[in-house]
């Protein structure tokens, strides 16, 4: 909760004078656009008043263990920038790759 603007980063003007409805509703609309279907928003208000929608997405309690540890993270995180990076290695069968291991 104690997060500063600077953490949700920079801000972009998106629309001016838009007014909620009768039931105190306000469409969001082009704000949403390029945002992840599945987001949720965590919502802050700051001491000025304003009104900050911050994406979230869930994930399974079975894959939270991952964000929880640091090294086990770095090392997926490196894994995908090596594939990207095309610095990976791909065997067709087991034994080519324990031959390799060996070697």
């Amino acid at each position: 909760m104690g997060r500063t603007t600077a953490e949700l980063g920079s801000l972009e003007l998106i629309a001016r004078d838009v007014r909620p409805d009768a039931r105190r509703r306000v469409t969001l609309g082009k704000a949403l656009e390029g945002l992840d279907a599945d987001a949720a928003f965590a919502v802050y208000r700051d001491e000025l008043g304003r009104i900050i929608l911050d994406p979230q997405v869930s994930i399974p309690a079975r894959e939270a263990w991952l964000y929880r540890n640091p090294k086990a993270l770095a090392m997926v995180r490196r894994g995908l920038q090596d594939e990207a990076e095309g610095k990976t290695v791909t065997y067709r069968d087991v034994a080519a790759l324990a031959d390799d291991v060996e070697s």
